[in-house]
């Protein structure tokens, strides 16, 4: 989702690092809200609230239409997207 998106946007896919969160310490030290997290110029592109603790957990993402969802709305990918150059 996130590297067809970035293609789509004349962002090069292969630029795209992944970090793997391996247990509680390396969630706390990257204030990691849960799976998937995604981070555009260092941002999340849909900011856990402060109730949301880190931690090895899957999230949550609320769509625009309102539904929860395991991916965030293609929409928020977009404008995240659209904030950097190519």
């Amino acid at each position: 989702m996130v590297r067809e998106q970035m293609d789509r946007q004349g962002l090069s896919p292969d630029s795209l690092e992944v970090i793997e969160i391996r247990d509680e310490a390396d969630a706390e030290r990257f204030g990691f809200p849960g799976s998937p997290t995604i981070l555009v110029a260092g941002e999340d592109i849909q900011p856990p609230g402060p109730e949301q603790p880190a931690g090895l957990t899957c999230r949550a993402y609320r769509r625009r239409d309102g539904r929860i969802s395991p991916l965030p709305d293609p929409e928020d990918l977009r404008e995240a997207f659209a904030k950097i150059e190519p």
